[in-house]
């Protein structure tokens, strides 16, 4: 039978004795002391993104605690209390770990770190103006943030739009006039155009026009003036006019092309001229016969002083076929050139008829066919066939007889 416990002590030494319960003292405190050091600990809640961790714990600190359980804390994560907060019983330390999100807005692109827990809390979290009727957002506001997730949000602005005779404000996120274009639905023609044109970046309070664009072909008609042309006719008497062909008006076709925007004519170019009807010219015959002085039915004609008719006293000068400013063509369409000794006076019309036989004294018997500027009243220029005749016969008072 093996020796009891209490027999074996008392077989020892005192020296062995009191080594015994030295060593029995130590592990009796050393028992306590651990006791007393783990009731003492402080019942410590982390709740680390939602999940709760219990501890206990003798740190100071929220930040010792964290050390404490080799907790990593980034400089953007949120920790409530703050990481210098003491250490209390029952408390409750949340952590939050931040997640870097790629955010987009209107094309411009940063990093954000944020500890929101979805994108609705994120926009509201970092103040990002968003409106949810239009704005567009690549994400719905409840789905979770996740660690380098990307948001890209389009604000939307207001643009006026002028197109097919109609002005409206259109609220759009649209980057580009392309594709507002395109969201709206507008299609262009080959010839329309855009202002600012389609690659144009849009912007709040811009106008975007579209201008319709049509090129037509317009025919018109003209007429085209006939011609009157004269002929010398030597069966007419001279100061007389016959019309041998009326004249008939052209008719052209004018080909133009035109440019027209919304409407609106801005260009015209002719392009071509088809001519429909050629004009014909009026024909006029002009009497160019000279008329002979009437013989009374005696042989020779009657004497200038028994000549019968109406009778006037009138002013006479003379001029040639080549005086300053003649054409040697009359009023009535004789050519003194070609006739330089045909009895020609210039009458004043009113007076005397163009084509009126006259007798003149000391001129013989002539053909009222010309007129001057001059010439008023009682007065008449005859012709001479060379000047010297002119200056011979100067100006004179004679008397005329208008023969019919």
């Amino acid at each position: 039978m093996e020796p009891s416990t209490g027999k074996l002590f008392s077989n020892l030494s005192l020296g062995e004795k009191l080594i015994v319960f030295t060593l029995s003292l130590v592990v009796a405190i050393g028992a306590i002391s651990f006791l007393v050091y783990e009731t003492t600990k402080a019942a410590v809640t982390i709740v680390v993104d939602g999940e709760e961790v219990k501890v206990k714990t003798h740190a100071d600190t929220v930040a010792d605690l964290f050390l404490e359980h080799d907790y990593e804390v980034n400089e953007h994560d949120k920790v409530t209390p703050a990481l210098d907060s003491k250490i209390t019983g029952n408390m409750v330390v949340e952590w939050k770990k931040a997640n870097l999100v790629f955010f987009h807005h209107n094309g411009l692109g940063s990093e954000v770190w944020t500890t929101a827990t979805n994108v609705s809390e994120f926009i509201e979290m970092h103040d990002i103006p968003y409106v949810k009727e239009h704005d567009e957002l690549n994400h719905d506001l409840q789905d979770e943030i996740e660690s380098e997730m990307r948001i890209m949000l389009e604000s939307a602005f207001t643009v006026t739009l002028n197109s097919d005779g109609e002005q409206q404000q259109v609220i759009t996120t649209s980057t580009t006039v392309a594709d507002f274009l395109e969201r709206e639905t507008i299609v262009l023609g080959e010839l329309d155009r855009v202002e600012p044109p389609k690659d144009a970046l849009l912007n709040g309070e811009m106008e975007v026009k579209v201008v319709r664009v049509k090129k037509v072909t317009d025919v018109v008609e003209e007429s085209v003036s006939y011609a009157t042309v004269t002929r010398k006719d030597n069966s007419l008497q001279s100061g007389k006019e016959k019309v041998v062909q009326s004249g008939t008006a052209g008719l052209l076709e004018k080909h133009y092309e035109v440019i027209l925007e919304d409407g609106k004519e801005v260009s015209r170019k002719l392009i071509k001229t088809d001519t429909v009807r050629e004009s014909k010219d009026r024909i006029v015959a002009v009497g160019t016969r000279v008329a002979t002085p009437t013989v009374s039915r005696g042989s020779s004609p009657a004497p200038s002083g028994e000549i019968k008719g109406r009778t006037l006293t009138v002013t006479a000068t003379a001029y040639t076929a080549k005086c300053n400013g003649c054409s040697g063509i009359t009023a009535t369409g004789i050519n003194l050139n070609n006739n330089r000794n045909a009895k020609v006076i210039a009458v004043d019309p009113s007076v005397i008829p163009l084509g009126t036989r006259v007798h003149v004294e000391g001129y013989g018997t002539a053909i009222a066919g010309d007129t001057g500027g001059a010439i008023r009243g009682h007065k008449i220029d005859v012709h001479m066939p060379t000047k010297s005749d002119a200056f011979a016969w100067g100006t004179r008072r004679v008397k005329i007889t208008i023969l019919q």
